[in-house]
């Protein structure tokens, strides 16, 4: 046998041991993927998919929560990154009272008394902060982080402290993960953590033996919030595995090595990472990082009833818009409606470039109040004195006769409102 014959031989024995080992490792996972559907049948029978619908408007768990505004004390304050950018405020009602559980994803509610810093007088804003516990303790906690000429983050990082009391909307938010079997994957963009950070501690502490991935995805060291808790929840629980991402490891200068993959959470990352499973997945983050994963993951394979996002950014939502709304949000071209908001004395044509009548007043630089920015809140609930909204979706929220929710409508006809 000559030398050319014997290397291909060789070459040959390899490539054919790779393919079969390819081939067995394929096998095995999709055998474990059977079990796991024949497992989840079998507990629900008839019913493949185990994570249920959401109501279009879930509070407290299924409890009555409260009705307004319910008094609530700051009883700790305390922060949670390195940069001091990120705080948590835990809460505890005034009235002695019982917190009611809600479902980890929800959001509060606040209303606060911030004086402007020009004049001194003091103005209402409302805004909405994600739940970052798990539910069942005496106390809820929020944390917020400090957003350069944020109002209301700033005002809360600066001058809320504790034993100030605060005025608060009960539980609401339909980005929840109900309790079951069926294995997650939690990524989170940074600030987009706080209400991961609560799903995770109730799977824990109530289901530990959930198989729980989270990719946790910051430029750097310093902006990881809730680090040290996580890194030991995952040695502590072999079902959880959490991944911190740098997209700016290279210039990292306080944890060069503590984190677990250098760039930011793509499609590749996920592929490298994850077994074949039927895996539910929850985005919370930039609106940036959901536009690029979503159809990613859509991609790959995963299906649209298994993608649950929550956008931390410009235009706050809790789920992609469905094909009706999209249809609804570039309509046909039509005359243009004057819009005239009554107190600041601004009246322009609608920009059609627009989505929301909150964004328009934003960009007329119009302090318009805003909260959850998807109609679940009522926040933004603004007097209509002349004309008619189209609404681009159903809120959650029923507004008052006569008002209407500025972050899910636009003008039907020229409008008047009373801003």
């Amino acid at each position: 046998m000559t030398v050319a014959k014997l290397v291909f031989w060789i070459a040959f024995g390899i490539g054919l041991q790779l393919v079969l080992l390819a081939g067995w490792a394929f096998w095995r996972h999709w055998l474990r993927y059977q079990e796991l559907q024949q497992r989840l049948e079998r507990l629900d029978p008839g019913r493949v998919e185990p994570v249920p619908a959401v109501p279009p408007l879930v509070v407290a768990s299924g409890n009555v929560g409260w009705s307004g505004w319910r008094s609530l004390r700051v009883a700790r304050k305390h922060l949670e990154d390195h940069a001091g950018s990120i705080c948590s405020f835990e809460l505890l009602p005034v009235d002695g009272g019982v917190l009611p559980a809600f479902l980890p994803g929800q959001f509060l509610t606040l209303h606060l008394s911030v004086p402007d810093a020009a004049t001194g007088e003091k103005r209402v804003v409302s805004r909405c902060y994600s739940l970052s516990d798990r539910p069942g303790l005496r106390h809820y906690r929020i944390s917020v982080k400090r957003v350069p000429g944020g109002v209301a983050s700033n005002h809360l990082h600066d001058h809320v402290q504790v034993g100030d009391v605060l005025s608060v909307l009960a539980p609401a938010g339909r980005f929840v993960l109900e309790p079951g079997l069926t294995p997650v994957v939690l990524i989170a963009g940074g600030i987009g953590i706080t209400p991961l950070v609560s799903m995770i501690l109730t799977q824990l502490a109530q289901e530990p033996q959930r198989e729980v991935w989270f990719f946790y995805g910051v430029r750097d060291a310093s902006e990881r919030a809730f680090h040290g808790q996580l890194r030991e929840l995952s040695h502590n629980h072999p079902g959880f595995r959490y991944l911190a991402c740098h997209s700016q490891s290279a210039a990292d200068t306080q944890a060069r090595e503590d984190f677990d993959h250098a760039g930011r959470v793509d499609i590749t990352l996920l592929r490298m990472r994850l077994a074949l499973r039927p895996y539910h997945f929850f985005l919370c983050g930039p609106t940036a990082m959901i536009d690029t994963l979503r159809p990613a993951l859509a991609g790959w394979g995963v299906l649209p009833e298994q993608i649950h996002t929550e956008n931390f950014g410009p235009s706050m939502g809790s789920k992609e818009p469905s094909p009706e709304v999209r249809k609804v949000a570039t309509p046909p071209k039509r005359a243009k409606q004057m819009v005239t908001f009554r107190i600041s004395g601004k009246k322009m044509l609608w920009d059609t470039n627009v989505v929301t009548l909150l964004e328009f007043a934003e960009q007329q630089g119009i302090d318009a109040p805003f909260g959850c920015r998807s109609g679940a809140c009522g926040a933004c609930q603004t007097g209509v004195t002349q004309g008619e909204v189209e609404y681009l979706e159903n809120p959650d929220f029923t507004p008052d006769p006569g008002t209407c929710l500025l972050c899910v409508t636009r003008p039907r006809t020229d409008l008047t409102l009373t801003l």
